[in-house]
């Protein structure tokens, strides 16, 4: 369960721009980490107001999913071993990786990078127009307040970025797809119940002792 959970959080910060940009398209992508390019580390679905993590290391003990629902803010964790889900705030990791942001208009980031708490103070400049695996890309550079500087590559077509690098890493989307994705990615299954937190303790002390 615990390991369900940091995964669920690396992945949601490190993609934070799920929080704040809506794809302009549907489509699913391989994410991978540039400190081990070899593997994905996980599987990224986008819907038109959706978004589904998957982690490509299962825990025998969880498996599952992380849900952003950008239209209503709201986030949950599915736990498929438990037949569970739990609703967890979008902010919760919304400064743990600054480098991205809703791009309104791609060819004029700065503007919204700028806007952000964390960055007011800093600084941001349009590199120019890059290839990333194939696809056409937007380069931009910037500082957040404590002076430390990020770069983000966007996709003009999918209102994404496919690449970034910051002080704690970065990494990009490969194998991108632009096809629909099902609805039922995006769903909590039926029959799955709520978990309540207050209920954790006992819940990982049940899984210590399988």
């Amino acid at each position: 369960m615990t390991r369900l959970l940091r995964q669920s959080c690396c992945l949601f910060s490190l993609l934070l721009v799920a929080c704040f940009a809506v794809a302009q398209s549907d489509f699913s992508a391989d994410v991978f980490d540039n400190r081990q390019p070899d593997s994905p580390k996980a599987k990224i679905y986008a819907g038109k107001e959706k978004i589904r993590f998957e982690s490509k290391e299962k825990d025998p003990r969880g498996g599952g999913a992380f849900i952003m629902n950008m239209a209503t803010h709201t986030s949950v964790v599915v736990m498929d071993q438990q037949h569970m889900y739990m609703e967890m705030p979008m902010q919760m990791a919304a400064q743990r990786n600054p480098y991205f942001f809703r791009a309104e208009d791609v060819d004029d980031v700065c503007a919204d990078w700028l806007k952000l708490e964390w960055n007011k103070g800093g600084s941001c400049h349009k590199v120019g127009s890059e290839t990333v695996n194939g696809r056409s890309a937007v380069k931009f550079e910037g500082t957040n307040s404590k002076g430390e500087a990020g770069t983000v590559w966007m996709d003009p077509k999918l209102r994404f970025p496919i690449k970034w690098q910051g002080k704690n890493g970065g990494g990009e989307l490969r194998n991108i797809q632009q096809t629909s994705q099902p609805s039922s990615l995006f769903e909590i299954p039926s029959g799955y119940k709520k978990f309540d937190m207050g209920n954790m303790g006992a819940m990982m002390q049940q899984q210590q002792q399988q």
